[in-house]
């Protein structure tokens, strides 16, 4: 028989089943083991507010069913019945598929999961668990309030929703810290059973919603002013009443410590909508860098990349470097890396035919491209990371060192000719080559036209002059509460030419400096706001009548 050939089955007749745990909500508290699943999934049952939490993980063209759990509700009122979880489970596992039901916080203790994990058990269907932080616990943590102390204190988990007489008598007579699963328009009534179970009206007490997110917000109270706190403030009655919230009762969630101990809701830009007006590829970096502030990113595109209308000149440039007709190769941007990594790929070319050609960067951003592709620069600049920059270290031509005394400049169509002069003053000879051409993106959706335009943004970051120009030309000038953060000092004068008022200029020209200094600003925006005693806002969260002018 051949080595190839057998009779045993090619796979099993059942697929397997992932029953993962998303989290109370950020994405960053996802663990290993469920990213590699996510990676491996042929379809993802999500429920709807872990959605976008776990999707970003998933392979490409993997099946999301929507997931609606049938209820008597939704077949009196004729609506068609659909599918639940368990069925939208089995149905695709039987087929032989890789399944991951993702649930919000821990499967074993948020949730319904153990029906499911029993149904699939029933039929044989392998199966497995992957743990996520329990709401629970995520979420104390995040507001800043430990749940017990060096002595040890008992912790009691309940869900007031479910909880029956005895089970608040029990968590009633305990003095230990009580973690109460419920909703913002219940809370109060929580609050009154545990007073009623004999916990003191002081007994301290926080309450959070949208807890481990940007939309987390904590009010501190006691079980006897809770109701009083949420009318004051006005956070009830609300259309929002039905929101999930944790609630932590007892000494640990004494306002004194959480203001202390609240490291997230004290980020600089917690909260903050800043809009990244860049390309995608060239926006992720630097939205990872915003969110660790605190602030929510939103990518708007200013900038589309085409190839040049003429390829000629490019194709025999990078020809050129395969047959050894340059020293230097000089990269001014991400997108040009990405244009002759093109290239190579469409000759089948890769990273080894740079071999013998000495290689720059404008910054390190552009570096780290390069690394990605398999090249290591030997040319970064050590000052500042722009054309000028590059030319303080780049070499004078040497005809006794340097055998070739031609550098391969590859650039956008509208780059400056500020390198190319410089090069060309140190003795080289310079084949300045239109690389890919920039263009005006698509104008964004309405939705964003509107919040920029009407100041739905707490600030937004320009990195260029022409990332002003665009913008403002496809989606309107941002309003005059919105923050603007520029780059440098050119990019300031565009945005001042346009009517706005610069707030934060970046001390280098660096898209993670100028995302620091946004940083910065915010801090001493929350400062100034404590020290006066004034709540926290955002610049989106304006009063009427206290609008800033801006000069045009």
């Amino acid at each position: 028989m051949s080595p190839t050939t057998s009779n045993v089955p090619a796979g099993p007749v059942h697929g397997q089943v992932t029953f993962l745990g998303a989290g109370p909500g950020d994405p960053g508290l996802l663990t290993l083991r469920a990213v590699e699943a996510l990676a491996g999934a042929d379809v993802l049952i999500a429920e709807p507010e872990v959605l976008d939490v776990v999707r970003g993980h998933a392979r490409a063209g993997v099946s999301t069913p929507e997931l609606t759990v049938v209820d008597d509700a939704s077949t009196t009122a004729g609506v068609p019945v659909l599918r639940d979880a368990a069925n939208l489970v089995m149905e695709a596992v039987r087929g032989g598929k890789r399944v991951v039901r993702a649930v919000s916080g821990d499967p074993g203790l948020d949730g319904d999961a153990g029906a499911e994990m029993l149904a699939c058990a029933a039929e044989g269907i392998p199966f497995e668990v992957v743990p996520g932080v329990a709401t629970a616990v995520g979420v104390p943590a995040y507001a800043g309030v430990p749940l017990r102390d060096a002595q040890g204190t008992d912790v009691r988990f309940i869900d007031a929703r479910t909880a029956d007489a005895r089970c608040w008598t029990e968590v009633g007579a305990s003095d230990g810290t009580v973690v109460v699963s419920t909703t913002l328009d219940a809370v109060a009534s929580a609050a009154g059973e545990l007073v009623t179970a004999g916990r003191k009206p002081d007994t301290p007490l926080t309450v959070t919603v949208a807890g481990t997110t940007t939309r987390q917000r904590t009010w501190n109270a006691t079980l006897g002013t809770i109701a009083q706190v949420f009318k004051q403030g006005k956070v009830l009655p609300s259309p929002e009443g039905h929101r999930p919230v944790i609630a932590v009762v007892g000494e640990r969630s004494a306002a004194a410590q959480r203001d202390q101990l609240a490291w997230f809701e004290s980020k600089p830009l917690f909260g903050w909508k800043v809009l990244v007006p860049r390309t995608k590829e060239q926006a992720a970096s630097l939205s990872d860098q915003l969110r660790s502030y605190g602030a929510v990113p939103h990518e708007v595109p200013t900038i589309a990349v085409e190839p040049p209308r003429t390829p000629q000149q490019m194709e025999r440039a990078v020809k050129g470097l395969v047959t050894g007709r340059y020293e230097w190769i000089a990269f001014t941007s991400v997108n040009a890396v990405k244009a002759v990594r093109e290239k190579f790929e469409e000759y089948g070319l890769d990273a080894r035919a740079f071999a013998g050609i000495k290689v720059a960067a404008v910054g390190e951003q552009t570096a780290r491209s390069l690394i990605e592709f398999g090249v290591k620069p030997d040319l970064v600049p050590s000052g500042e990371q722009s054309a000028a920059g590059l030319l303080e270290d780049w070499p004078p031509y040497d005809p006794v060192f340097d055998p070739i005394d031609r550098v391969f400049l590859p650039r956008a169509d509208i780059a400056t000719e500020t390198l190319v002069a410089g090069l060309i003053e140190l003795g080289w000879e310079v084949d300045d080559v239109t690389a890919y051409r920039t263009v005006r993106a698509s104008p964004p959706p309405a939705e964003t036209r509107e919040a920029i335009k009407g100041g739905g943004f707490d600030a937004v970051l320009f990195t260029s002059s022409s990332t002003v120009r665009n913008l403002v030309g496809i989606a309107g000038k941002p309003h005059n509460v919105t923050v603007i953060a520029c780059i440098g000092p050119a990019t300031a004068k565009t945005a001042e030419e346009h009517g706005l008022r610069v707030d934060v200029l970046s001390p280098e020209p660096s898209v993670h400096k100028l995302a620091e200094a946004l940083a910065e600003f915010g801090a001493r925006r929350r400062e100034a706001a404590l020290e006066a005693g004034d709540p926290v806002t955002r610049p989106s969260e304006r009063r009427p009548g206290a609008r800033r002018r801006r000069t045009t």
